[in-house]
């Protein structure tokens, strides 16, 4: 008779960080803080019955483990199985056939752009995602005539960071969301008092927030509350960029770049097209920058499922330097 061993379910992956672990669940898109011990066990005896684990500790230490196990099995991140080849590993393998996933287009009072030819080009790249922001007032007659060009193609999501100002009611956001069904979120800054509610019968987040947004700077805040937990994000990071992989932008003043904090253009979109910056070598350097390289990240319980910023950067000169907004110590494991 073959002796259960423990098996955590494919979807729940450890990751190990200095101080502490976690268990990313990739299904319920969440995550739970472990001891390094338990990490520990987990890892290096998961072969092994929970007699054999207790075996290659002190005695004193046997409650703790079992404890240990107590908190997977009622958090469901795991079992007792008698057979663990019949559960293999998760794939994590990543891959995708678009050229380009997801971009930005910042706007701001002296920008010109030609919209439906920046639509159309994203278009081609296989663009599914698009980020777009103002840092100048847009009435909402404006933008849903900007929008418009995004009504077909391969676009799957819109978000739009805007400043509030006259027009903005709900009422008319409402109305906004429901010609331009792609809408996903809307964040409307500088705005008189803080609210969040939801648009399209609860599907679309409209946040106001009292925070100025003049330009580009105003990005790559680390914050548990922008952690991602999903498969795809998570397969993702293992060997690229969490951000800038497969991304492009277009800045407030017209120049291409992977994004629109960083130092470095590609070319202007009056006289370059996407297609042409996307295919350079250089383009494409910063989409393997991953945080198993990056110092400090690399040693973080929370690598996998952060969102991480290389335009601002601890020292400018280090490209694999720490994010200088991310305000956490994996060593002592706080957040300053």
């Amino acid at each position: 008779m073959k002796i259960p061993v423990f098996r955590l379910y494919a979807c729940c992956i450890p990751v190990r960080g200095a101080r502490r672990s976690t268990i990313c669940d990739l299904q319920r898109q969440t995550y739970h803080l472990i001891p390094n011990g338990l990490y520990d066990i987990l890892t290096r005896f998961c072969d092994y019955s929970l007699e054999e684990i207790k075996g290659n500790f002190d005695s004193f230490e046997h409650e703790v483990i079992e404890e240990y196990f107590d908190f997977l099995l009622k958090n469901e991140l795991g079992f007792w199985c008698d057979d663990p080849s019949c559960f293999p590993a998760i794939n994590l393998d990543w891959e995708t056939p678009e050229r380009i996933t997801n971009a930005i287009i910042d706007t701001g009072p002296e920008s010109n752009h030609d919209y439906s030819a920046i639509f159309n080009q994203l278009d081609d790249l296989g663009c599914q995602a698009l980020l777009m922001r103002w840092f100048c007032f847009i009435s909402l007659d404006k933008l849903d005539s900007i929008l418009t060009f995004a009504r077909s193609g391969r676009l799957r999501s819109v978000e739009l960071i805007v400043p509030y100002g006259e027009g903005w009611e709900d009422s008319a956001v409402e109305t906004l969301c429901r010609s331009h069904r792609r809408i996903t979120s809307i964040w409307l800054h500088t705005a008189p008092r803080t609210r969040s509610v939801r648009m399209l019968s609860g599907t679309v987040p409209l946040v106001w927030r009292t925070q100025v947004v003049t330009s580009e700077m105003h990005c790559g805040e680390v914050h548990p509350a922008y952690f991602v937990v999903n498969i795809h994000s998570f397969a993702e990071s293992q060997k690229f960029n969490s951000c800038l992989n497969h991304k492009i932008s277009v800045d407030q003043r017209g120049e291409i770049r992977n994004c629109p904090a960083m130092d470095q253009s590609f070319g202007n979109i009056r006289d370059t097209s996407l297609q042409n910056a996307v295919v350079r070598r250089d383009f494409q350097e910063v989409w393997k920058v991953n945080k198993d390289q990056i110092e400090i990240c690399k040693d973080c319980e929370f690598r996998y499922i952060c969102t991480d910023c290389r335009a601002l950067i601890c020292d400018p000169l280090d490209r694999y330097s720490k994010p200088s907004k991310c305000t956490y110590d994996p060593y002592r494991a706080v957040w300053s």
